[in-house]
């Protein structure tokens, strides 16, 4: 049937002419002017885990001779002296990646898991007396460079602190150059340790996934930074296949009788220790007679670092690596010790 005789519907009419029409603008609502909110995240991405390789250049295992102990190292940086970093108990190395990321421009990192922590592995994970956790430091650091190491930072957090002093003052490491202590005070370590089983038997031991342990240590209080905890916190653990879930790698309820030996003495050896020292505090934390003394004739630099928890190198990592490096400048300290200005050493090959 021919159709072209036939009047348009009304309707057709008003559609064609709305097409044809220009639009009018929509008069502005009381919230036209608020921004369009950002997608919400869900809790599995907002605490998944983080890959160490955007913080560390590489990880690797060394081979302690002798020995079936082999101890997990993450490197990174090529030049300048060696930041040799020491976690705490129940972290790992990767506990200093995200301010590892920020000294490797102006140094070299090394971050090792301790004994029975991350993925070291040992004859025997319990045993984190003082004496076996120097060795292991001191192996590990002769494994990576033999006879000739470059000049050494030793910077320890928590049990790492107290195992860093330790080691600086055997005087057995013989290209150490400085000392960092992270967070811990004689005084109040020893204090603390009546409550240590209790605050480690409060802890949720079990966890349905990486994510839910992420959350748990940031939401707690435990890391106050999202984005290291995400780098950090899946090291710390491990898959128990009789449970069916995640729990902690680090046996810390079963070496209580070495928790004292950590702590006691710890304060006339920071300051018996020949090297320049940088003690760094989360908080106006109570220091004894003897570091009082020390520090008003001068034997350390002390920096409280405000707004931040225990784990001062997770929580504020920017400003850790800062007061690293510039310990490390204002001490001119070079890859091969102290840089006089003026006095030329003779030409060593980097190992």
């Amino acid at each position: 049937m021919d159709t072209s005789n036939l009047t348009s519907l009304p309707e057709d009419t008003l559609e064609d002419n709305e097409q044809r029409a220009p639009q009018q603008p929509r008069p502005l609502s009381a919230f036209a002017s608020r921004p369009d909110r950002p997608p919400t995240q869900t809790s599995s991405q907002k605490y998944s885990a983080l890959d160490w390789k955007g913080f560390f250049d590489q990880e690797e295992d060394i081979r302690i001779p002798d020995s079936d102990d082999v101890f997990h190292v993450y490197t990174a940086g090529t030049e300048g002296p060696v930041v040799f970093c020491l976690h705490g108990g129940g972290y790992s190395g990767l506990s200093f990646a995200l301010s590892a990321s920020k000294i490797k421009e102006k140094a070299r990192v090394v971050a090792m898991d301790l004994r029975g922590h991350g993925k070291s592995t040992t004859e025997n994970e319990t045993d984190l007396s003082i004496e076996t956790m120097c060795n292991d430091v001191l192996a590990v650091v002769k494994a990576i460079y033999g006879d000739s190491p470059p000049a050494i930072v030793l910077v320890g957090h928590s049990m790492g602190g107290s195992v860093a002093v330790h080691v600086a003052a055997k005087r057995a490491l013989c290209s150490l150059a400085g000392l960092v202590v992270v967070d811990v005070v004689e005084g109040t370590a020893l204090a603390s340790l009546i409550h240590m089983q209790k605050i480690l038997s409060s802890r949720v031991h079990h966890f349905s996934s990486i994510e839910k342990a992420i959350e748990w240590s940031v939401r707690g209080g435990s890391l106050r930074n999202i984005d290291s905890a995400r780098v950090s916190v899946p090291t710390t653990l491990k898959y128990d296949d009789s449970k069916k879930c995640y729990i902690y790698r680090a046996r810390l309820e079963e070496t209580e009788q070495y928790w004292k030996s950590w702590y006691e003495g710890l304060s006339e050896k920071f300051l018996s220790c020949p090297v320049p020292k940088l003690l760094l505090l989360a908080g106006t934390d109570r220091l004894d007679r003897a570091l009082t003394i020390g520090q008003m004739q001068g034997k350390f630099q002390m920096v409280v670092v405000r707004h931040t928890g225990h784990a001062i190198q997770e929580d504020v990592p920017d400003e850790f690596a800062t007061l690293v490096t510039n310990f490390i400048s204002r001490n001119r300290i070079g890859p091969r010790g102290v840089e006089i200005p003026g006095l030329r050493r003779p030409s060593q090959t980097n190992p």
